[in-house]
């Protein structure tokens, strides 16, 4: 399979697709993207992820780059190092829920966000002219380890007001944890053992060699649901190689759903905004770009892990903002409603969440394949951010998460696509002509009927159009898709 280069970056099969050439060439293309200054490097833990992650290092330091390395870290936990630094961007060396001989770069810029479209676009048209201007002798960079940031991660999400040690000390909540062998392996168990948990670790080693195939859906779940049960335990925990995602098993062994994991993440902050206080989100999320006057904002300082920040707090009176992308279940719309919070919805991509909640200064986010953004840590999917918010739920709920699972608006996704010969653009525009009723195009063509949805996005790589259909039975879900593969398949004729 040839490399594939996209907004999520750089990816391919180590060998083949991926070699030392090509790293050189798009690391060296981000440092002077960068402009020669510091980067922050981490990976996913896999096999591969230190030779590659040596390479891209020597290459930012023969680029006069200092470089900071932070070893086997979750991709938001140098998202956040970036963020709350002085670095000029980061790299993940990670190929994020791909099969392990995959392995790629993740770029990451000064604002801890992934790179857009736009600047993905600019790092490419560097990456294409080839010759690159390295740094004299005495110039190049300087490389220093820092194993902090793990810990600082952790301690942000202590510090989070929504989270009560006691509540859920109290709970004695039992989890099992996989996490694949790969980056999550230290800090969700250390999460979670700091919160007061009982933890029984599965695949938590960091060695990188996977112990079933990574991605955490649950055709790939089936020993750790099974091990759930065994243990009897509250709940099962998930992640992926570099643990932006959270995928949560019920006590009876059961999926809960990774649609569920940020509708539950939605419902409980929405819910604490409620009830206390205005929130601290970013300086970043508020201002000019949302539309809003400063007054009644709160300021104040915090120091997590000796690094300061001045954050003000969610403007007193304002609307709460919840951000997802087009393909998330219409479940975030029920339960925003609840608590007359707004939600808006953007093309899939995380950056292109991220981008418009720090926009729109959003309280909450994120995307249905188990992400969860909370600017109040950072602007980035992350897994360990959605542990601590689940666990405080399930801590203060009076039940099980089988039977809080049954509390939330009940939806069923299907997912298929279209191989196509046609021109993928003309089939969309045709069927969104056929269509006078609620339709969105900014990301293929996504239409709403009164209890469900359908969403037709063609592929970047492949001749094809993924097909996503919600409805409140799986039968009506089945029929919505078949119903447009008949639409395209005709079309296409």
């Amino acid at each position: 399979m040839s490399l594939i280069v996209s907004i999520s970056g750089v990816r391919g099969i180590v060998g083949e697709s991926l070699s030392p050439d090509v790293v050189v060439r798009y690391v060296s293309a981000f440092a002077e993207y960068c402009g020669g200054r510091r980067i922050v490097m981490g990976r996913d833990g896999r096999s591969t992820g230190k030779i590659i992650a040596n390479i891209a290092s020597s290459t930012l330091l023969a680029m006069g780059c200092d470089v900071t390395a932070i070893g086997v870290s979750p991709t938001p936990t140098i998202q956040l190092a970036v963020e709350h630094s002085d670095a000029a961007g980061g790299i993940s060396v990670t190929a994020s829920h791909n099969p392990m001989q995959w392995n790629g770069l993740k770029f990451i810029g000064q604002d801890g966000l992934f790179l857009d479209a736009e600047q993905n676009r600019r790092l490419q048209e560097i990456a294409d002219r080839g010759s690159r201007q390295y740094a004299r002798w005495e110039k190049i960079g300087t490389h220093k380890s820092d194993d902090s940031f793990l810990q600082n991660h952790i301690e942000r999400v202590l510090a989070l007001r929504y989270i009560e040690g006691d509540a859920i000390k109290k709970r004695r909540l039992k989890i099992v944890v996989d996490c694949v062998n790969a980056a999550g392996g230290v800090i969700a168990p250390k999460l979670l053992r700091e919160l007061g948990c009982t933890v029984v670790e599965m695949n938590c080693d960091v060695s990188g060699i996977f112990a079933h195939p990574p991605e955490p859906i649950p055709e790939n779940l089936g020993v750790l649901c099974k091990r759930v049960v065994d243990e009897k335990a509250d709940l099962g925990i998930a992640v992926d190689p570099d643990a932006d995602r959270l995928v949560l098993i019920t006590e009876k062994g059961e999926p809960f759903g990774e649609e569920n994991t940020i509708v539950s993440a939605v419902k409980f902050v929405l819910g604490k905004e409620v009830s206390l206080p205005a929130e601290a989100l970013p300086a970043s999320a508020l201002g000019a770009k949302a539309g809003r006057q400063e007054t009644g904002v709160r300021r104040q300082e915090t120091d997590v892990g000796g690094q300061k920040s001045e954050i003000k707090g969610q403007i007193l009176g304002a609307p709460r903002n919840v951000v997802v992308n087009l393909s998330t279940t219409r479940a975030v719309e029920d339960v925003a409603r609840e608590f007359g919070a707004r939600v808006i919805r953007t093309p899939v991509g995380e950056i292109n969440v991220a981008k418009k909640m720090k926009e729109i200064g959003a309280i909450i986010g994120g995307e249905g394949s188990g992400g969860v953004i909370l600017p109040s840590v950072h602007f980035g999917r992350d897994a360990i951010v959605g542990i601590g918010l689940v666990v405080q739920l399930l801590a203060e709920f009076d039940g099980t998460l089988s039977s809080f699972k049954a509390s939330l608006p009940q939806y069923v996704i299907v997912k298929n696509k279209v191989d196509v010969r046609k021109d993928v653009d003309h089939i969309l525009l045709a069927i969104r002509r056929a269509h006078n009723g609620k339709v969105n195009t900014d990301d293929g063509v996504k239409i709403d009927f009164d209890d469900s949805w359908v969403h037709l996005r063609k592929s970047n790589t492949e001749p094809i159009i993924r097909i996503i259909a919600e409805a409140r039975t799986l039968t009506e879900a089945r029929e919505l898709v078949t119903q447009f593969q008949q639409k395209i398949q005709s079309t296409a004729l």
